[in-house]
């Protein structure tokens, strides 16, 4: 396991970005706040002067999802997808898409949850559709906002293991 709360980056390959984080929680957990919307609104996206707008998900392979959020003056990002791949507790892969497009593109995005000593390993890989869509990502604030989104997924996993 990686350092608890240590966000790691790499590059397997050209066209993708590998992100691992554990969790002091056990997988169960990590997969709700993944796949129910109530705890999803409560972590992804938490950026400052941004709230919830959309959060719909169909999570089966060959659903769908779709996301909004809206920020300062009225902003909104929106991103939607479909489920490939579902696989309970243990892994999730699904496309996205932005309507804001900001990077070249779809991506398949690959979550895999493994479980050790009551802690959880997230492996989030996200393959692009070409380096240079990759290297846009790798470029912008996306990896800042999924650390922070972690960190508050970290204190949710908490509260909801002592509730």
């Amino acid at each position: 396991m990686t350092t608890k709360g240590a966000l790691q980056i790499t590059t397997p390959s050209d066209r993708e970005v590998r992100i691992t984080r554990d969790f002091d929680a056990p997988r169960q957990l990590v997969w709700d706040a993944y796949t129910r919307p109530e705890l999803l609104k409560r972590w992804l996206g938490a950026m400052p002067g941004w709230s919830w707008v959309v959060c719909e998900m169909d999570v089966r392979v060959g659903g769908r999802y779709r996301w909004v959020w809206r920020g300062p003056e009225g902003a909104e990002l929106a991103v939607g997808g479909e489920y490939r791949e579902v696989v309970p507790t243990e892994r999730l892969v699904s496309t996205e898409e932005w309507d804001q497009a900001w990077y070249p593109g779809q991506a398949v995005g690959t979550v895999e949850l493994t479980e050790r000593d009551g802690g959880t390993t997230l492996v989030t890989t996200l393959r692009y559709d070409s380096k240079a869509a990759r290297d846009a990502v790798l470029q912008s604030p996306a990896t800042e906002g999924m650390g922070m989104g972690f960190n508050v997924l970290e204190t949710l996993l908490a509260s909801i293991a002592t509730a």
